[in-house]
């Protein structure tokens, strides 16, 4: 097995625990062969998706305590969860200048691909959750990403105007992708989302929404959660869509890669990203030039 594999603490385990701690061995390493570190949340939905748990909170609370005594007795591997959010900030430090251009050299110089593109796109999605697996795609594909954290800040929302003005302004159209849970709020979000960013802009600004919605959802049948009728917004939600509603991360972190990815080549221009490829080849090669000369 892959992964990081340290005992801290014996454990004792049911029967019916180590069944599922190998079910959850096979799913870890299923994801992890396709580049995607899971947080909890999303690793619970994959476990009811396939009928290893029931869709409850306790039933969540029971798989938190399983993931965590698991890994304290080396039967769960200590890279197979992601905590995001809760990170070492710090630093990137170097032995000297020649380190620091191979650093930049090999890894880290990018130019901006977009730039002459005539759509500039960018992905939000609701959840700080889910950061790992859009940053992932859209990483790859050079794309600007951000986690609203639900409702986005006044602050943060104006930023976004402000900097979607200085995108129309060069001749860009601005577009947003935006991924959010199919309940009342989630759904609200898209609407929020467009309309404040389109007052800080000082024009209609697209947001489309490509999760998760009723297609998918019926496409890929994931959990359904009772709709909290404490929302404002549950009673026009419950009208339109009725009593259920759905987590986005209950979708498969491949499908929602698949997702983002069809819709931002859908807007790029080919020819131009190759373009911008290419130039920036060639300045990776000055810059190793660069290291070389300085060593």
């Amino acid at each position: 097995m892959k992964g990081h594999y340290v005992a801290y603490q014996p454990k004792k385990f049911r029967q019916e625990a180590l069944d599922d701690i190998k079910v959850a061995n096979f799913i870890i390493e299923e994801y992890e062969g396709k580049g995607f570190a899971m947080s909890l949340r999303q690793f619970y939905y994959q476990m009811v998706a396939r009928g290893m748990r029931e869709n409850s909170k306790p039933s969540y609370d029971r798989l938190k305590t399983l993931i965590s005594d698991g890994r304290l007795a080396g039967l769960v591997s200590w890279t197979a969860i992601e905590d995001r959010g809760r990170n070492l900030m710090g630093h990137q430090t170097f032995d000297g200048p020649h380190q620091a251009i191979k650093w930049l050299a090999k890894e880290h110089y990018r130019i901006d691909l977009w730039t002459d593109q005539p759509f500039r796109p960018e992905v939000w999605v609701e959840k700080a959750a889910q950061e790992g697996t859009v940053g992932q795609i859209c990483n790859q594909l050079r794309v600007d990403f951000f986690s609203c954290k639900g409702y986005n800040s006044q602050s943060e929302q104006w930023r976004a105007g402000r900097r979607f003005a200085g995108y129309i302004a060069k001749g860009q159209t601005p577009i947003v992708f935006h991924l959010g849970d199919h309940d009342p709020s989630g759904i609200d979000m898209t609407r929020d989302n467009r309309d404040r960013l389109s007052m800080f802009a000082g024009t209609p600004i697209n947001v489309q929404r490509i999760a998760l919605n009723m297609p998918q959802i019926e496409k890929y049948n994931p959990p359904p959660n009772p709709v909290k009728f404490s929302d404002s917004r549950a009673e026009d939600y419950e009208q339109e869509f009725g009593e259920s509603s759905w987590e986005l991360d209950a979708l498969s972190p491949t499908v929602i890669k698949d997702l983002i990815e069809d819709a931002i080549l859908r807007v790029r221009d080919h020819k131009k990203y190759d373009a911008m490829l290419k130039l920036e080849a060639e300045d990776k090669i000055v810059l190793q030039q660069f290291a070389e000369d300085a060593e």
